[in-house]
């Protein structure tokens, strides 16, 4: 098992805290191995083995435990003593109105509660209701490109080489795949099956959809779209211009389904001369960029899309709260923060002429303050910066320290 510093980092300055742990994430992306690494820092702590109780609710073994209060009394009955008990819950939204039996258990019990989902909706009103400011969320990404690195040295014992990034942005970040040697074609076999579970468990099922055929059909324009701003209005005139009619708030229903599986992210515009969040013409990104090749194969027209992608998981795994810049008619990839922080940053895949050069720096320099500012490309040997705007290969942006 290799450890994944920046959660396990993320998660021990609340271990022992009232704070409830909910770690969060795409199925297949990483979280129960997280909760293992943990148990393994707790047991190193001197906490002894059968004061963590650890359940996975996907696993037929704990099937009776699937309402609050079945799960009250198990947990209930392994309370036999007075010392702290470490509870950890991987999958807890399996568990109907879980919401209450975890705060049944913090009321009842000297305990320290860390729990696991694959949908970001659990963090609703109804959780608030119940846990309001007694709770941390910790999102779990798919590997980033500096865990692909760790991944492919521990099992395979590669270096870093100039095909190692081709290699990431062809197979994308699922832990899975860069465990065994797996052929480009098996491999986005196997993340077409994580993105079907997703979509049946986590979006079908959950949300009540009905029509699947329709839900399908605007995950693909999603996909296809990757990078380009778009509404549900667009989504919906789509469809009708292909004889399909589609009421909008359906359209966006289906998107809120997708973003609660954690399938897509959704980044609004952001004024930056009117420091307002603008309420059309989002943005959506995926999740892993091989969720795309799994069901719609590889594109090269699409790899300037990709490649924002990428960037943009990697500053929501840095922590940044991120916006599409939009700056009177130009517009900035991303605007991203965090506590003093912000960075501006465009993303193309090459400067191969000089209207991208002026297109790609204009738009930075169009922008008046002192925050730092990067232009992201494949480039391999023009990196020049241009008025303290940095040019930077974007594998060197990915392995930036911040």
């Amino acid at each position: 098992m290799i450890l994944r510093p920046n959660y396990i980092d993320a998660l021990i300055p609340f271990v022992d805290k009232p704070q409830i742990k909910i770690i969060t994430g795409i199925r297949r992306s990483g979280k129960s191995v997280v909760l293992a690494l943990l148990k393994e820092e707790l047991l190193q702590r001197g906490v002894k083995e059968e004061q963590i109780i650890t359940i996975n609710f996907e696993s037929f073994t704990y099937i009776e435990l699937t309402n609050a209060k079945n799960l009250y009394v198990f947990i209930k009955e392994k309370i036999i003593n007075t010392h702290k008990y470490y509870l950890l819950l991987d999958e807890i939204q399996e568990v109907e109105d879980w919401e209450k039996a975890v705060n049944s258990f913090i009321v009842d019990f000297d305990v320290d509660v860390y729990l696991t989902g694959s949908n970001s909706h659990m963090l609703s009103s109804e959780l608030a209701t119940y846990l309001a400011g007694r709770y941390v969320e910790i999102p779990v990404f798919t590997l980033s490109y500096r865990e692909f690195l760790d991944f492919r040295k521990h099992y395979f014992n590669e270096e870093n080489t100039t095909d190692s990034f081709v290699q990431y942005l062809r197979f994308g970040g699922f832990p899975v795949i860069h465990t065994a040697d797996y052929s480009e074609e098996t491999a986005y076999r196997v993340v077409y099956d994580i993105y079907s579970s997703v979509i049946l468990r986590d979006t079908v099922q959950r949300y009540k959809i009905r029509d699947i055929e329709l839900l399908e059909r605007v995950i693909k324009y999603a996909f296809d779209n990757i990078g380009n701003t778009f509404s549900g209005k667009n989504v919906a005139d789509y469809f009708k211009s292909q004889q399909r009619k589609v009421d909008v708030n359906t359209v966006y229903n289906y998107l809120n389904a997708l973003e609660g599986a954690f399938v897509l992210y959704r980044v609004p515009r952001y004024d930056i001369k009117g420091k307002e969040i603008l309420k059309t013409q989002e943005k959506f990104y995926v999740s892993d960029v091989s969720i795309i090749y799994a069901l719609m194969g590889y594109r090269d027209r699409m790899i300037s899309g990709i490649l924002e992608n990428i960037v943009f998981l990697e500053l929501k795994r840095r922590g940044f709260k991120v916006y599409i810049g939009k700056l009177d008619t130009t517009e900035i990839d991303f605007v991203a923060e965090k506590r003093n922080q912000k960075i501006y940053i465009q993303v193309a895949y090459k400067l191969d002429n000089e209207k991208t050069v002026n297109r790609e720096f204009g738009n930075l320099l169009a922008v008046d303050d002192q925050y730092p500012k990067y232009v992201v490309t494949m480039d391999e040997f023009w990196q020049d910066s241009i008025e303290g705007i940095q040019h930077l290969h974007i594998t060197d942006f990915l392995l930036k320290e911040t």
